[in-house]
């Protein structure tokens, strides 16, 4: 399993359990991405940290002085 972390900017819109899809963006020298239908949005990753699974599930959202984090599992090896 993988875990990555998306930013969320309002609460509510996903909980623990749910099931996601995500989209990769790519930009000049990395790759992010997005949980459909634009709910939060990761950081950039590296070519070699590029994800290989873009269904998920969430297992965590914890709000912050910065806003709400969503972390979420991935089936990768």
């Amino acid at each position: 399993m993988r875990e990555m972390e998306f930013k969320m900017e309002r609460p509510g819109l996903l909980a623990a359990g749910e099931s996601v899809t995500v989209t990769e963006g790519v930009l000049p020298t990395s790759y992010y991405y997005t949980i459909d239908p634009s709910l939060a949005m990761s950081g950039n990753f590296e070519f070699r940290q590029r994800l290989k699974s873009r269904e998920g599930v969430v297992k965590s959202v914890e709000e912050r002085p910065a806003g709400f984090y969503v972390t979420v599992e991935f089936p990768e090896d």
